[in-house]
């Protein structure tokens, strides 16, 4: 029985792993089943048996995307640091995957944009991670200065969102020093001196 488990769980994995590099590299729905089949080296009744249509796989890939991406940020709270520096390292995270090989954008504002329905199943798992993703800032940024940190967050996110649709788009280093001073500014604001810049 565990056997059979475990084929199974490897052919949904394998199936995951190929629409996820796929997805991300060449959009949504330029890829057809066919295609993830073949790459996955599964047949379309295996698929079919882990994800009943398209729109399953794909909010599944969000939700894989979405899952690694709290990981990071969960270790970064974990680490107890002063909450200024908890909001560097979170940017520097993201700038970090900015700055990696084969970026290609944010995988949620991508979807996000082939997807426009709110009542989209894919649409809906895109603002399920930014309104995590815009809650986890905010609570940080709360315990930075007196100001409300809800404007403060969206800001975060805002200059988030810039940078990532930027950095695909040229050299990413001059996007990620940008988007790291965005964020000393906003700690700024909220009564943190400025950290000198790296060297």
């Amino acid at each position: 029985m565990s056997t059979v488990t475990n084929v199974v769980s490897e052919a949904r994995s394998r199936l995951l792993a190929t629409a996820t590099r796929i997805f991300y590299a060449e959009g949504i729905h330029s890829v057809g089943i066919d295609r993830i089949v073949a790459e996955a080296k599964v047949t379309r009744a295996t698929l079919y048996r882990h994800f009943p249509g398209k729109d399953d796989l794909i909010v599944s890939y969000l939700q894989e995307a979405d899952k690694a991406i709290r990981g990071q940020i969960d270790a970064i709270v974990a680490e107890g640091l002063p909450a200024p520096d908890t909001l560097r390292a979170i940017a520097r995270s993201i700038a970090d995957g900015i700055r990696s090989a084969g970026f290609r954008g944010c995988a949620f504002l991508n979807a996000a944009a082939e997807y426009p329905n709110p009542d989209h199943p894919v649409h809906k798992a895109v603002l399920a991670h930014r309104h995590w993703f815009q809650q986890t800032v905010t609570e940080v940024l709360a315990r930075i200065g007196d100001a409300p940190a809800g404007p403060a967050g969206r800001h975060f996110v805002m200059l988030r969102d810039g940078a990532m649709a930027a950095g695909c788009l040229s050299d990413p280093e001059p996007i990620c020093e940008t988007f790291l001073q965005g964020v000393e500014g906003l700690l700024h604001t909220r009564g943190v001196p400025m950290s000198p810049p790296s060297t």
